[in-house]
């Protein structure tokens, strides 16, 4: 092991390779942002074209390799592609869209889930060599799932090196939790992590009260890394983009756990507050399989409007044309209980981009504590229409409280979320778990615990 380098070779698993085309997919791209090109590889299991900006070292672990035959086939004569997640296919995907509305479907597409994670996973001799060939010093992943842990955990017994967990929600609490294939897809969780955890001599996680909490869960110590943002964000002025007229909102991002809900509360407020006399206008970027799914939920709200979709390099100049941007979490119970320590990809960029945030969902959840720890906007902790008026209305009114704000949260980037300060502190702890030596091994190479 190269102990002295600053920067150690890291074998990175993970489903979405090197990319932009999701919030995760750019987390993971910023973090190693300057990383030598030659110290990364990268086993992905989505079909997803990886981009090169960050790494070029590949290995592609599609579906049709990691399941056994008598599984993929039998996939495959349900309507399956084989290329897309199996979650996508045909008809998992007509039971889970039926399932926003149903109970009963929710349940059947809870168990079709949990199957697909827990069942068998086949490891080619290919992935064993390329993995051996590639030397890492330390194996990282964002994990997500059973099977990418089982994943991840081959990988640094196979090479013989510890392993740093990257943790981006509360996924271990709440996979599989409502007692899908008779309870036992919530032990296999708990176990695969807790193997996991036993190769890992520190961990990673999105937020200092996860830091806190996974600590004391799993008795090692954890470092919070969110996004990171680079000066394209930090180029836009810090006052308000539009003084006079209309106020502009702007919301980037996903509308999938029924971020929409809290979304079309806003919409309804706005209208009631343009009534008053209160010019507002909310635009909505998401993506487009979002606005597809969605966008009847908006229809009937006049100051609502659905904008296109963006590239990660328009997300920017679409950030300076809101006068305030909107952060919105769900109220309902399962999922607040799974995004309680996360914080938004978008956080980082909203605080950067000289503008106040307006959240929006459970005052408990990190991301709503993140804006109120850099003191950058205005929260509505409760699901109630007369507080999420007044609230709307004390920050569209004021012009000087949304300056005050939008110049807290550029100064609170800067210390928290610029790029080279956040990759070079990542940097640094990649390194330290890589001097910690080699993973204990559990079973020979090329098994699955």
């Amino acid at each position: 092991m190269l102990l002295d380098e600053e920067f150690p070779r890291v074998l990175v698993v993970s489903h979405t390779p090197f990319s932009r085309v999701s919030g995760t997919a750019m987390t993971l791209s910023n973090l190693f942002s300057g990383w030598p090109k030659d110290r990364l590889g990268q086993v992905h299991t989505g079909n997803i074209t990886p981009s090169t900006e960050v790494c070029e070292n590949f290995f592609h672990f599609p579906p049709r390799d990691h399941y056994l035959p008598i599984q993929y086939y039998s996939m495959r004569m349900l309507g399956w592609n084989g290329q897309t997640p199996l979650q996508q296919s045909r008809p998992i995907a007509a039971v889970h869209a039926a399932a926003e509305s149903r109970a009963t479907v929710a349940k059947v597409y809870a168990q079709l889930r949990a199957s697909a994670d827990l069942s068998p996973i086949r490891v080619p001799p290919a992935l064993i060599d390329w993995m051996r060939d590639f030397r890492p010093d330390v194996v990282y992943s964002m994990l997500g799932s059973v099977r990418l842990t089982r994943i991840t955990a081959l990988a640094a017994r196979t090479c013989d090196v510890p392993v740093v967990p990257h943790f981006t929600d509360d996924w271990p609490a709440t996979l599989h939790a409502n007692g899908e294939l008779f309870g036992r897809a919530t032990r296999s969780v708990q176990d695969t992590i807790a193997r996991l955890i036993r190769l890992a001599p520190l961990g990673m996680v999105i937020s200092q009260p996860m830091a806190d909490e996974y600590a004391r869960r799993y008795g090692i110590p954890f470092s919070a890394f969110a996004n990171c943002v680079d000066e394209t964000f930090f180029a836009a002025p810090r006052g308000a983009a539009n003084r006079q007229g209309t106020t502009e909102l702007v919301y980037v991002g996903a509308l999938h756990l029924n971020r929409w809900e809290s979304l079309r509360d806003i919409g309804a407020a706005l209208d009631t507050l343009a009534e008053a006399g209160l010019p507002v206008r909310l635009t909505i970027h998401a993506p487009e399989k979002d606005l597809a799914q969605y966008a009847r939920h908006f229809a009937h709200l006049e100051r609502v409007r659905l904008g296109p979709s963006l590239a990660s390099d328009e997300v920017p100049a679409a950030l300076r044309s809101a006068d305030v941007l909107v952060h919105i979490e769900s109220f309902d119970q399962e999922i607040r209980r799974y995004t309680r320590y996360s914080v938004s990809t978008k956080i980082p960029q909203y605080l950067a981009s000289g503008r106040p945030i307006f959240g929006y969902g459970p005052a408990e959840v990190a991301s709503m504590n993140h804006i109120q720890e850099a003191n950058a906007g205005v929260i509505v902790g409760t699901n109630d229409a007369a507080a999420l008026a007044r609230g709307l209305t004390d920050l569209c009114r004021d012009a000087a409280l949304r300056e005050r704000l939008a110049r807290n949260g550029t100064d609170f980037a800067r210390q928290e979320h610029a790029k080279d300060s956040v990759a070079a502190r990542f940097a640094a702890t990649l390194r330290s778990a890589a001097r910690s030596g080699s993973a204990a091994s559990e079973a020979a190479p090329g098994q699955l615990a």
